[in-house]
């Protein structure tokens, strides 16, 4: 937008071209009405005027029509009405006849100027709409903060180039409360460099809450005019002549939650009044208005991201809150479970009234082992989980028999296994397998336990081995009700039981961690964990274990 002074030059020229174009106007129609002696033939011949007035008023405005409409009234009555060459009119009726056309002429030319004002106005108000719309969608559409406030500051420098506007950036405060720059038209965002006055200036708008143009100290501003800013302040030379700063606040009601930069070249009138109250705001002129609209739609974006972090920060703590319910709730049931049982075995063992056999005390020894063996079990896979979540598990691999570390499992868990048939397939010729023993160890025994909690006592275990590639996947089989479908992906997240199952009573510790436990130790091996349903009933549980290509050329020959 240009400076006052030149603001007012163009504002001159453009009256001065409406005066010509009026005259020429009038003065044509009028040669033409004298050159065919149109009048008093006519006697109405002053209609042709008409087209004249409202050809300018559409085209040109208000100013033209009346202009026209002046110069039409004089040249009809100094160059066709008798007396000629004068402004007498002997017969009254001439005189009716001129100002009906003068008041006709002058009310058709102020209704075609409001019509094409108006028409100017939904044109703009299109433009506007559209360009809100485009910024509303363009925004929505993307995800990150920074993403949607370049959008924003783009859109201002496009929209608002006509202004005089060159630049836009947006400043916000960051996580250590400094007011650092979030996003800026250019396209590198660390090209844009601060100046140290910027930074202060930045920092009283954020405070304060009102405009402030930064001028270089080659400014030069027109004699009595006042800038529209409502503090002043110079900073290094650098821009050119009439180039300025303007910080404008982001408010969100009362309260200051960003600072726009501007970099403006000329007198942005419309882009510096004070907002202080939405009734304020119907009180401004439209394009004042509209650029409002554009810093609403940034501060709208800042308030949704902001709500969005609130609204996740909610959900994890709400996350967290039901997973420590479940975690104490499940925790404190079967740690309850074993305490109870080493406590009933250890009183017993501790009763000087009552002499135990040796039989008896073996059996009360058993059951203290047994019931310390599934507390350190939970506690493992407690300790386990939480290594898994904080990504402090790291395998410790070496090579190692897989079937070796079967046969293990199966030897430390026969009084788990008591009565069930276990049935093997493993090859002979398997190649060992880079792996974490325990670690290893402690996944079959969550699923071997799992396959003993949720079938009946007679139903077989089976265990197979088979070589995929360049991998090794080991199968636990059941013949117990299966997995239903909805929760096949499920099963392994934490502290997830599957719903309407039922465990047996001699079961061991269901805490929901065994399955969440085996996919983190898998994983944390480079493997894959799943379970299928069986044909016949029953469940299976999957896992696989890379095996480098040396093992296996080495196994080939």
């Amino acid at each position: 937008m240009p400076l006052p002074g030149v603001r007012e030059e163009e504002t001159w020229k453009r009256y001065t071209i409406d005066t010509v174009l009026a005259a020429v106007g009038a003065l044509l129609v009028t040669a033409i009405i004298s050159v065919f002696h149109l009048y008093p033939t006519i006697p109405n011949i002053s209609l042709l005027y008409l087209p004249v007035v409202l050809g300018l008023a559409s085209t040109r405005g208000r100013y033209a029509a009346i202009g026209t409409s002046v110069v039409a009234f004089i040249s009809f009555d100094f160059f066709l009405v008798p007396p000629l060459y004068t402004f007498t009119i002997n017969r009254p009726e001439e005189w009716l006849a001129l100002l009906v056309f003068m008041a006709t002429a002058i009310i058709t030319g102020q209704l075609a100027a409001a019509m094409r004002w108006r028409a100017e106005q939904a044109t703009q108000r299109e433009g506007e709409t559209r360009a809100l719309y485009e910024l509303v969608s363009a925004t929505t559409g993307e995800v990150k903060l920074e993403s949607q406030l370049s959008i924003v500051a783009h859109a201002v420098v496009n929209v608002f180039a006509s202004a005089g506007v060159r630049d836009c950036a947006i400043l916000l405060l960051d996580e250590g409360g400094k007011l650092s720059l979030q996003a800026d038209a250019r396209d590198d965002i660390r090209e844009m460099q601060l100046s140290q006055d910027e930074e202060v200036t930045a920092v009283s708008v954020m405070m304060q809450g009102h405009i402030v143009d930064l001028y270089t100290d080659s400014t030069v501003l027109p004699a009595g005019k006042s800038m529209p800013h409502r503090f002043r302040r110079v900073i290094a030379d650098g821009h050119p002549e009439y180039q300025y700063i303007r910080m404008i606040p982001l408010k969100l009601g009362q309260k200051v939650i960003g600072v726009v930069r501007l970099l403006i070249e000329g007198d942005a009138r419309h882009l510096s009044v004070e907002r202080s109250s939405a009734s304020e705001k119907e009180r401004l002129n439209p394009q004042t208005a509209f650029f409002w609209s554009f810093l609403d739609q940034a501060t709208s974006v800042i308030e949704r991201a902001r709500l969005r972090r609130e609204s996740l920060q909610i959900e994890l703590l709400r996350r967290t809150d039901a997973l420590r319910s479940a975690l104490l709730s499940s925790v404190s049931h079967d740690l309850r479970t074993p305490l109870s049982s080493i406590k009933a075995a250890a009183s017993s063992l501790l009763q000087e009234d009552v002499q135990w056999d040796d039989e008896e005390r073996r059996s009360f020894a058993t059951a203290i082992e047994r019931e310390a063996d599934r507390l350190n079990r939970l506690v493992g896979n407690l300790l386990d989980m939480s290594r898994i979540e904080g990504g402090a598990l790291k395998p410790e691999k070496e090579l190692y028999p897989v079937d070796e570390l079967i046969h293990d499992v199966l030897g430390h868990m026969q009084f788990v296994l008591q009565g069930r048939e276990i049935k093997t397939a493993i090859p002979d010729d398997l190649p060992p397998v880079q792996l974490d023993y325990l670690q290893m160890d402690q996944v079959l025994t969550n699923l071997v336990e799992n396959a003993v909690r949720y079938t009946p006592a007679s139903s077989p275990i089976e265990i197979a081995v088979e070589v995929h590639a360049d991998e090794i996947m080991i199968s636990i089989g059941d013949r117990g009700p299966g997995i239903p479908p909805a929760d096949l992906e499920r099963i392994f997240d934490k502290f997830y039981r599957v719903i309407g199952t039922t465990r047996r009573a001699t079961s061991t510790m269901g805490t929901g961690l065994g399955l969440a436990v085996c996919r983190g130790l898998v994983e944390a091996h480079g493997g894959h964990i799943w379970a299928e349903n069986r044909e016949g009933g029953g469940a299976v549980f999957r896992f696989t274990l890379p095996v480098s290509r040396s093992q296996l050329l080495s196994l080939a020959s």
